[in-house]
């Protein structure tokens, strides 16, 4: 008990790299890769941070240095200030190579190190990986620990309410606190809802009443009404948003300066950004094919509000060439 209230007063002790109400770009698998980070960051700079999706700790045979800078983006590790915004992320299991992981990490001098205990992938938590480690303390303890005795930077959990249930919520908020780390973020959900639903706010309010472990909000953020409301009832320290942002890339510029979404201004914004992300892959040597698939990716929720949002949405999607894409985008 002596060591665990030690690693909660050292946490307490350190000073987080972002302030209160920061806004923040969520990780996400197979999204948030440097090419698609960098066009967030010079489009969009007023996201405090944005994260790289998970960097897996292998099980078997540890990663090269140059794998573990690979992950990151070189680019963005050697622009100072797109490396002070960016949140590396990794995942792991009780059994993987984690030290050997982090202390690479570590040994880059990255400055914020990030845990995902939220992913609910079946092929992540058959190997108890991501979410399945919330109905596993023990186990979990013993991966916390290892990072937070390894990374003595910021090191922050991105976890959901539980497995299959919310017994454990608690459990979890204070095992992460005795253990040293420096902040949490809570998707608003189990593992076992996946997206569904609304992801239920309280959660993260009770979680802010409960340990004094700075709680960054996560789930359904999508306008600068929800994130002031989300403020204004959870008390939390900062906000994560991953759909929302996908959504909107330009939110974090509205919340700040105090505006509201519109029709012109999401026209204009869409055709920006998806120039702006294409010109960056085009440089890519990627097959013509690959480039549209990721420009299809990121386009799910993008033409949500558009008064013929379901019609363009559909003709992008079925768009076979870079000119059909773009077509579609000069309609709009």
């Amino acid at each position: 008990m002596q060591v665990q209230e030690k690693l909660s007063q050292q946490s307490t002790a350190r000073t987080l790299p972002f302030g209160e109400k920061s806004l923040l770009f969520a990780p996400m698998e197979g999204i948030t890769d440097i090419h698609y980070r960098e066009t967030i960051l010079e489009n969009y700079p007023e996201w405090d941070f944005v994260s790289t999706d998970f960097l897996r700790a292998p099980s078997v045979g540890p990663y090269p240095p140059k794998h573990v800078l690979k992950h990151y983006g070189k680019s963005s590790y050697e622009d100072l200030e797109k490396r002070r915004k960016t949140i590396y992320q990794m995942l792991t299991t009780e059994d993987a190579l984690t030290e050997d992981t982090v202390s690479k990490i570590r040994g880059f001098g990255f400055k914020w190190l990030d845990l995902n205990l939220g992913c609910p992938s079946k092929t992540v938590c058959k190997h108890r990986g991501g979410s399945f480690l919330l109905s596993e303390l023990k186990a979990l303890r013993k991966v916390i620990r290892t990072i937070r005795s390894n990374f003595p930077e910021t090191f922050t959990a991105k976890i959901r309410v539980g497995y299959k249930d919310d017994t454990l919520f608690k459990d979890i908020l204070m095992l992460l606190e005795d253990e040293g780390v420096d902040a949490i973020t809570i998707h608003a959900r189990t593992r076992d809802e996946m997206y569904k639903g609304v992801a239920k706010w309280e959660y993260v309010k009770t979680a802010v009443e409960t340990v004094k472990t700075p709680i960054v909000g996560n789930g359904d953020i999508w306008t600068v009404d929800d994130i002031k409301k989300y403020f204004e009832y959870t008390k939390c320290h900062s906000v994560m948003i991953a759909r929302g942002a996908l959504k909107t890339p330009w939110l974090a510029r509205l919340y700040k300066d105090g505006q509201q979404d519109n029709q012109a201004l999401r026209v204009q914004e869409i055709q920006r950004y998806f120039n702006s992300y294409f010109q960056r892959i085009d440089k890519l040597d990627m097959e013509e094919l690959k480039k549209i698939r990721r420009l299809k990716a990121i386009s799910r929720y993008i033409f949500d509000d558009l008064d013929d949002g379901d019609q363009k949405k559909r003709a992008f999607l079925l768009s076979k060439t870079r000119e059909q894409m773009f077509g579609v985008l000069e309609s709009l």
